[in-house]
């Protein structure tokens, strides 16, 4: 079987979700009737959505993910089965995965929304790693450079461990 560039970057966030006293089990998550290749079941109650973004972009080394419209759905669904759902954000060049929760990860959508006035079709969270820091997750203030909305400090040892909790 051909290993893809999701089966290598979700597979080192699994790892260490397998790797942690708690886990027991990891099942793919079906969507629309087919079995996904970013949600994933831990033990029989925890949603985790992997995205991942391999390298960070300049000028301010940020991480992109970028989330269409498929990709929220997904999300939506893995909420309505599950109440409690995380992302894990991998960071591939920094080695580092950013852990979040659904509602933080809305909370971020909603303060997008409102300082753009509507929806949008395309939505990018952005993560820093600053070198002995912990990590920033945020979006863009619309329209204007240099401005980030919603910022979350996230500790860089909270993945695996917060999808226990």
């Amino acid at each position: 079987m051909k290993i893809n560039d999701d089966h290598m970057y979700h597979g080192a966030a699994l790892t260490q979700i397998a790797e942690h006293p708690q886990f027991t089990a990891i099942n793919a998550f079906k969507h629309n009737g087919a079995i996904s290749r970013s949600s994933f079941i831990i033990n029989t109650d925890i949603g985790v959505y992997l995205k991942y973004a391999t390298k960070a972009t300049k000028p301010f080394d940020e991480f992109p993910f970028t989330f269409l419209t498929p990709n929220l759905g997904e999300l939506n669904e893995l909420e309505s089965h599950f109440e409690k759902v995380y992302l894990g954000l991998v960071c591939v060049s920094a080695k580092q995965v950013c852990a979040i929760s659904y509602e933080q990860f809305k909370g971020l959508l909603a303060a997008r929304r409102e300082a753009k006035g509507g929806d949008e079709s395309t939505y990018t969270v952005l993560v820093t790693v600053p070198t002995g820091q912990r990590f920033r997750v945020y979006v863009n203030q619309p329209g204007e450079r240099k401005t980030s909305l919603g910022t979350i400090i996230v500790p860089r040892n909270t993945f695996p461990g917060c999808l226990f909790a």
